[in-house]
């Protein structure tokens, strides 16, 4: 699959029924997801690999991975509502993944892991601060290797925050449009400049 008819595809998934603005629920935008997962599948990080979807929310990246090849996918949110979108988006696709509700900070939940491959849309904390940081630390537990967005500028935070658990191998800049979606929300699309980050996990 090219990455255009990737980008059409994910295009066609539905979103949120009834965003959360304190779980920060926007879908992830499909040139942005589709960025990502051509990234990772370039590295051969998606094609035949297990890949876990941290956040998945309406199952945007765990879609497309399972399109791009992956062997087994996973997605984990704390929304029941969401997951039951991300099935329905699955089985629009025709790809076969598993959702399960739950807390990202839920160290007694099963994933089925471990992982290859961890992609995620993190929380950017700005109704939470340092929201992040769960998604990150279950990442790192999860998956060898981790593809998340961030707020541009946050590199430095990440690398300070991995030192001695991950390195950075890369960065993608892209932009991240939002929709106007909640009543404090003035523009009708604002863009937000993103980095994806790979971060590789250091063994032990």
């Amino acid at each position: 699959m090219k990455l255009k008819n990737l980008e059409m595809a994910l295009e066609k998934l539905d979103t949120f029924e009834r965003p959360r603005a304190d779980l920060e629920q926007y879908q992830t935008p499909a040139p942005v997801a589709a960025r990502l997962l051509f990234h990772a599948l370039m590295q051969g990080d998606i094609e035949d690999r297990s890949v876990l979807d941290l956040g998945c929310g309406t199952g945007v990246l765990a879609c497309g991975a399972a399109l791009l090849g992956a062997a087994r996918v996973t997605g984990l949110d704390l929304d029941a509502g969401a997951i039951q979108v991300a099935e329905a988006n699955a089985a629009r696709c025709g790809v076969t993944a598993t959702f399960i509700t739950g807390d990202v900070n839920d160290q007694t939940l099963p994933l089925d892991g471990p992982f290859d491959t961890v992609i995620m849309n993190p929380p950017f904390g700005a109704q939470q601060k340092y929201a992040d940081r769960p998604f990150i630390d279950r990442a790192l537990r999860e998956g060898t290797v981790i593809y998340g967005i961030f707020n541009k500028g946050s590199l430095p935070f990440i690398q300070s925050y991995c030192e001695g658990r991950a390195t950075i191998e890369s960065v993608v800049a892209a932009a991240f449009p939002i929709k106007k979606t909640f009543a404090f929300h003035k523009e009708r699309i604002r863009e937000i400049p993103v980095e994806i980050v790979l971060l590789r996990r250091i063994e032990a």
